[in-house]
C-alpha cells in the first residue's frame, strides 16, 4: 500500500507537527499494511521522533490510539479551506490593486488638469 493523501489534504512532516495541530484531522501511514485516520489529541516530539495520540481510534481489538513516527514520516492534514480562502482573497485583491494603479502610476500623483 502507498498512501498519498486525498485532494483535500496536504503532506507535512511529522515534524512540523505542534500544538496548533491538536484537534485537526490527520491520516498517516505508519506501516506498509496500515492507513490510519483520526483527530490528534496530543502530541509529543524528540529530535528523532513524534509521538501522536489519536482522539475516537482505540477501542477495538487491532485499532491504536498512539503512534510513533520519524520526524520525516508525512502525515496529511485536511485542508484549512477558510484559511486558504483567505490567503486566496488576499492574494487577489493584491493583484487588482496592482491592476488599478497601472504602468504609468506614480506614487499618488493625480493630474486632473487633462482634457
Amino acid at each position: 500500500m502507498d498512501y498519498t493523501g486525498s485532494q483535500s489534504e496536504k503532506a507535512v512532516p511529522a515534524g512540523e507537527l505542534d500544538r496548533g495541530h491538536v484537534g485537526h484531522t490527520v491520516s498517516f501511514q505508519p506501516n506498509e499494511f496500515t492507513v490510519v485516520f483520526g483527530k490528534i489529541a496530543g502530541i509529543a516530539r524528540t529530535e528523532a521522533m513524534v509521538y501522536l495520540s489519536l482522539a475516537g481510534v482505540s477501542g477495538g481489538t487491532h485499532l491504536k490510539d498512539e503512534y510513533d513516527l520519524p520526524v520525516s514520516h508525512p502525515v496529511y492534514l485536511q485542508v484549512d479551506v477558510i484559511s486558504n480562502a483567505e490567503s486566496t482573497i488576499k492574494d487577489l485583491f493584491g493583484k487588482v490593486q496592482e491592476n488599478l494603479r497601472g504602468p504609468g502610476h506614480r506614487g499618488g500623483e493625480e493630474r486632473t488638469d487633462r482634457l
